[in-house]
């Protein structure tokens, strides 16, 4: 009987630190899903959420297992996966911002501040919900989960498992996303911010000209219109180049500056 059970945990030692391995690995991979574009939105059930976690978990748990075998403290080890995923999802969650910040300066420069808005949980002015939507639709139909699993098994070369990344280097790779980021909004809402402007200065010389003419209430349907043909026009354009920046980032997380 004792032989029958030596045999017993002899069998399952080694497959109890498979489960502590594809627990750790499940940490990180579980905060990233958390924050990550379509897959981690609010409006996905926590239980899709969940199913999803676990299926990327076991996808790149045979790549990834190798590189957790020198692990030496389990809490520390799952306090550094934890950090690890948060980073990852902040990272692919600043490319949403960065839409949503692109879509907020062109709702102010034109006359589509209240259109198209309020659909979805966050509120957005102008088109930044029809923006943020086509967004996402677009990432998952060119392969997101493909290129997400992939990013998760780079990001033990960048973040070691059971290894505490340095602050001061997170630090600067979170300012220089944040930076990118931004840079990108303005990128991507400059046709409708120099449209704002060429219209403003051609109104003020319309009413230097002319004023007695009630210019605001005749440029507002035109502004309206005009814009509405610009958003038609550069859309595409805009969700390219946001859909390409954002391919960079899932393939080079580690890449610093615009």
């Amino acid at each position: 009987m004792n032989a029958i059970i030596d045999q017993a945990m002899a069998f399952l030692t080694p497959l109890q630190d498979l489960i502590w391995v594809a627990a750790l690995i499940f940490l990180r991979v579980s905060a990233a899903v958390y924050l990550m574009p379509a897959f981690g939105e609010q409006s996905v059930p926590q239980r899709v959420k969940l199913v999803i976690a676990l299926s990327f978990t076991a996808v790149i748990f045979p790549a990834v297992s190798p590189l957790m075998a020198d692990l030496t403290s389990l809490p520390i080890a799952a306090a550094e996966e934890v950090i690890a995923g948060l980073c990852l999802g902040i990272g692919m969650r600043f490319f949403i911002f960065a839409l949503q910040i692109a879509a907020a300066i062109a709702a102010q420069s034109t006359s589509l501040s209240q259109m198209f808005g309020g659909a979805s949980p966050e509120p957005q002015p102008a088109f930044g919900n029809l923006l943020t939507l086509a967004a996402l639709a677009l990432a998952v139909t060119t392969g997101l989960h493909v290129r997400a699993a992939s990013l998760l098994i780079l990001s033990y070369q960048a973040f070691p498992a059971g290894r505490f990344p340095l602050i001061a280097d997170i630090t600067d790779w979170g300012l220089q996303n944040a930076v990118h980021a931004t840079v990108l909004a303005f990128s991507l809402a400059a046709p409708f911010v120099i449209a704002s402007v060429i219209y403003n200065l051609a109104l003020g010389v319309i009413n230097k000209a002319m004023p007695q003419m009630p210019v605001s209430l005749v440029g507002a349907p035109a502004m309206t219109a005009g814009a509405l043909i610009l958003m038609a026009v550069v859309s595409p354009i805009i969700l390219g180049i946001w859909l390409h920046e954002f391919h960079g980032f899932l393939a080079q997380p580690t890449r610093l500056g615009p």
